[in-house]
């Protein structure tokens, strides 16, 4: 029941972050109160969401992990699709140049939807299971404690980066002109009407993909830092181990 009731806080804490912090009117509303920045509120909200789980670590790891997991498994079945409908985009848009001399117009921006989607939940997986190339003479040469403090100093390196992909990510892409404009070559089937495009497709849907891929990435770096610090204290014994059979990792 307490690992439940950890896994249903870490989710709500989450929640409630992003409800605020993705919404620039929710954000400075909130910010305005303690007449600070927006983004200072949300970064202020933040820390001590995290300074929580690091006062309750073991239980943290776990919900992090059981979140982590149970997300991966939707972001890895629709990556695959969106694999899938990448290539047949690709080989109908050849096809059609080769045979009739025409190809749709449509199918290079839809394409590219599906990789920019692969891409952005992807990119968590191969993350958490160790799928990024990584050059790792230094950390294998070192004892098994230094490695352990090199390996936590990396990741906190690490999650600094994607917390600026977060603010540059919504405020500079998703939240902007271009993230609010229209496709111009992707339109609704059967002239479905959405939003302000109308029958055209939002591109609000391509730029939220990678911005979508850094919400999930910070969440696995969460975890992977609350497991290399209980690792550093021998304290991750009750930690399932990571790893995939079905993923090659990179090093």
């Amino acid at each position: 029941m307490g690992g439940r009731l950890a896994v249903i806080a870490t989710a709500l804490g989450y929640g409630a972050l992003l409800f605020i912090g993705a919404f620039e009117d929710r954000r400075e509303a909130f910010a305005d109160t303690f007449g600070i920045g927006d983004m200072a509120f949300v970064g202020i909200l933040a820390t001590v969401f995290w300074l929580i789980c690091l006062a309750r670590a073991p239980q943290a790891a776990r919900a992090h992990s059981v979140i982590n997991e149970t997300l991966h498994v939707a972001c890895k079945w629709i990556s695959i699709s969106a694999l899938i409908l990448m290539v047949c985009f690709i080989l109908l848009q050849v096809f059609m140049r080769y045979a009739l001399n025409d190809a749709p117009n449509w199918t290079e921006e839809a394409a590219r939807f599906g990789m920019l989607w692969m891409t952005g939940l992807m990119a968590p997986i191969a993350y958490r299971h160790g799928g990024f190339v990584a050059i790792d003479m230094l950390e294998r040469g070192l004892s098994g404690r230094l490695s352990a403090i090199l390996s936590l100093v990396l990741l906190l390196m690490s999650i600094v980066v994607l917390l600026v992909m977060w603010d540059k990510g919504l405020n500079n892409h998703v939240d902007t002109m271009s993230g609010r404009g229209c496709s111009s070559t992707l339109r609704w089937p059967f002239g479905i009407e959405i939003g302000k495009c109308g029958p055209k497709f939002s591109s609000y849907y391509q730029f939220l993909a990678l911005w979508v891929g850094v919400n999930l990435l910070i969440l696995v770096a969460v975890e992977l830092i609350l497991r290399q610090g209980l690792k550093l204290f021998g304290k991750d014994a009750g930690l399932a181990p990571l790893g995939d059979d079905n993923m090659a990792s990179a090093s």
